[in-house]
């Protein structure tokens, strides 16, 4: 699954890794590995069109 961080748009697209809960671990190209709590920041989904 590929999202984007709504308040991190130059992250670019991450690719989640692991999901344990609320804590989700994505992998984005610009910043690296990154552990979001998905109850707090919802990421956006990004479709095959605009990988």
């Amino acid at each position: 699954m590929f999202v984007r961080h709504p308040q991190h748009p130059e992250w670019g697209v991450g690719q989640v890794q692991s999901r344990i809960g609320e804590m989700v671990t994505v992998s984005f190209v610009e910043a690296g590995k990154q552990v979001i709590n998905g109850s707090k920041i919802a990421l956006i989904l990004v479709s095959d069109a605009e990988l």
